[in-house]
């Protein structure tokens, strides 16, 4: 049977990118940098362009029209930075605004949704699952979703959980507040029977030790942000679009420098970020349009999708 992720890779007919741009991620803030921080673990040779966008935060609560409006802006971002791959690291983006991302860009994007998902069938031996997320990504149903387009036979719980976002950022990530919280959440989860638990926010696997210790040895957690990673690098050896070597150069734009970024940012990302840019993402379409990191630009290009405004901040 093809697997999903197969069946994206042979039917993409569209201009092959350069390996040897860099892979670009965008999330609604700095949540996001989880999934750079696996990146960067698994393919330690690839260039890295993020973009976050706490102006504009959170995405969950917009409607579907212009969560797709941000997800293209942020894209045509990226795109204008020359990548070769475009990650969307939104979970809300992911849910609503994935498949009409696939249609327009001129280079391949994974979302972390159906990673995740993938994941959570593979590991549960009980077909028991439990998923955790923001209040908007458990509404949307869009693990539900994956999870039974892949496997039909299988329970599902799905619960919101928004404290932990706020407890991940706040950097109380493994003390009695936060215990607190997860054995209130999490109560019960392990009666129900599950074996899995998929941690469907990029804030939550700086939470992993105290949820997995609330929830004990017998539940496997499923962090959709490593399993992205390993989405993209099957991806990138599929087509091709491994970095044929040289040293690896991470670009961090936000569109808003709060007074704690860099704290907060740092802690997502497990390491100094080094130079983070300021930018604006303007308002141009990327139907047809052909990055620098595609070989040719169409006419569709629009070099307006540059970043409008910037500030450059060092630590």
């Amino acid at each position: 049977m093809e697997r999903p992720l197969e069946a994206k890779i042979r039917n993409r007919t569209r201009p092959s990118p350069d390996a040897g741009a860099p892979i670009g991620v965008f999330d609604s803030g700095i949540g996001g940098l989880t999934v750079v921080r696996a990146l960067r673990r698994r393919l330690p040779g690839e260039s890295i362009v993020y973009f976050g966008d706490p102006a504009r935060f959170p995405y969950g609560t917009k409607s579907a029209d212009t969560i797709l409006r941000f997800a293209v802006e942020d894209a045509g971002f990226l795109l204008s930075r020359g990548v070769k791959l475009v990650i969307v690291a939104c979970h809300s983006a992911s849910s609503s605004a994935l498949p009409e991302l696939e249609r327009r860009l001129p280079v391949p994007v994974l979302g972390v949704v159906e990673p995740g998902a993938r994941a959570a069938v593979r590991v549960t031996k009980s077909n028991r699952i439990a998923v955790i997320g923001t209040s908007a990504t458990i509404a949307s149903g869009a693990y539900e979703q994956a999870i039974r387009r892949l496997k039909r036979n299988v329970e599902i719980i799905a619960k919101p959980t928004p404290l932990f976002v706020s407890l991940a950022e706040e950097g109380w990530l493994d003390n009695d507040v936060a215990e607190a919280v997860a054995r209130r959440y999490l109560a019960g989860l392990a009666d129900e029977g599950i074996d899995t638990l998929l941690l469907g926010c990029t804030h939550f696997p700086l939470l992993a030790r105290v949820i997995g210790r609330v929830l004990g040895p017998a539940v496997a957690l499923v962090d959709s942000a490593e399993e992205t990673a390993a989405s993209a690098e099957e991806l990138l050896v599929g087509q091709g679009l491994l970095s044929p070597g040289g040293p690896a150069r991470h670009r961090f734009y936000l569109s808003d420098l709060a007074p704690n970024f860099q704290t907060v940012g740092e802690r997502f990302l497990g390491e100094p970020m080094g130079e983070v840019v300021r930018a604006s993402v303007g308002d141009a379409p990327v139907a047809e349009c052909q990055g620098p990191g595609v070989r040719g630009r169409g006419p569709g290009y629009d070099p307006r999708s540059r970043i409008t405004g910037f500030q450059r901040r060092k630590r």
